[in-house]
């Protein structure tokens, strides 16, 4: 996916570049039309390039003098190319190819290899675009979390306060950001009551992983199921729902949110493990929130289902008053 991605940016790329080269022949006529020793000036620049290329072959041992001699001569001729330009009012640069960005010339990558700040901004606003999470991630991030609107108070049947318990999981999830490049094997079950906070971290996690290029997915679980209906059942030819499906195997991280508000039956069960599953065996990384306890969740879901998420996952559990009352 992120492939095809890096195909359909590239092509872009090389449209405006072909759109820049016939935005130039384009002035160079209007130019040359008014100003014909210009486009006199540019053959003789061409040919001084070829002359002198056959010159340093029938004579290596003049080489220096070679390059000398021309380079003086292709300077007199830039200086009355400069002088007409000037004269006649067109800026320096209207013979050159104007690119939208001057630092990759319209390539994507730079010189050294290296991906082009133009490009990584590009795949950072399609990664936005296929996560389903642009709008939300602007009011719910690192930068907008307060681990002071948790309680300080300990319940009877835990040690830790909820917002004790909150700066322990924030702290376990900045680190699987920071090691999420890393080919560890690390997946996230948040657990809980409902409005503790399991959506929000889930976002705080996406548009990290986002800003940073990574290809990020973020479904409900009812979307999830809803999705993998759409392309089981329905024409297989439909690019969008091929498209959709894959995505859920393809993508960096996967974010199944709502756990548990799906309808359940054979085919989810068996849909849901064949997911995680295959991202398990393919070192694919996902974080799964539910308000289902630990306990629901095992008599929900089948023993396949449940062993994996116990024992591939870190299990955090949300507890405290409902942040949204």
């Amino acid at each position: 996916m992120r492939e095809e991605t890096l195909r359909k940016i590239l092509s872009k790329y090389e449209k405006k570049r072909d759109i820049a080269a016939n935005s130039l022949e384009l002035r160079k006529k209007k130019l040359y039309s008014v100003f014909p020793r210009l486009e006199e000036i540019e053959g003789e620049i061409f040919s001084l390039g070829l002359k002198m290329g056959k010159l340093a072959l029938d004579n290596p041992d003049d080489l220096e003098s070679i390059v000398e001699q021309s380079k003086q001569k292709l300077e007199t001729l830039k200086r009355e190319k400069e002088a007409i330009m000037k004269s006649s009012g067109f800026p320096a640069d209207y013979l050159s190819m104007q690119y939208e960005c001057p630092l990759c010339k319209d390539r994507g990558f730079l010189a050294s290899g290296e991906k082009c700040p133009c490009l990584v901004q590009q795949l950072i606003d399609e990664a936005y675009k296929m996560s389903n999470l642009k709008q939300v991630l602007s009011k719910e991030n690192l930068s907008t979390f307060n681990l002071d609107v948790f309680s300080e108070e300990k319940s009877p049947d835990s040690a830790l306060s909820q917002k004790e318990n909150m700066a322990t999981i924030l702290a376990i999830c900045d680190d699987f950001i920071r090691n999420f490049p890393e080919s560890n094997d690390e997946n996230l079950l948040f657990y809980g009551t409902t409005g503790s906070g399991k959506t929000f971290m889930c976002n705080c996690i996406a548009k990290e992983l986002l800003d940073r290029s990574s290809f990020v997915i973020y479904q409900t679980a009812f979307s999830l199921f809803a999705i993998i209906e759409g392309y089981r059942f329905q024409k297989k030819d439909n690019a969008i729902d091929k498209e959709s499906y894959e995505s859920l195997f393809e993508c960096d991280l996967l974010i199944i949110d709502d756990l548990g508000t799906e309808i359940q039956n054979t085919f989810t069960n068996s849909e849901l493990f064949h997911i995680i599953n295959t991202r398990l065996i393919n070192g694919k990384k996902t974080v799964i929130s539910t308000n289902l306890s630990l306990s629901e969740l095992s008599q929900r879901y089948t023993e396949r289902i449940f062993s994996r998420m116990s024992s591939s996952f870190r299990l955090l559990k949300f507890f405290g008053r409902d942040l949204r009352w």
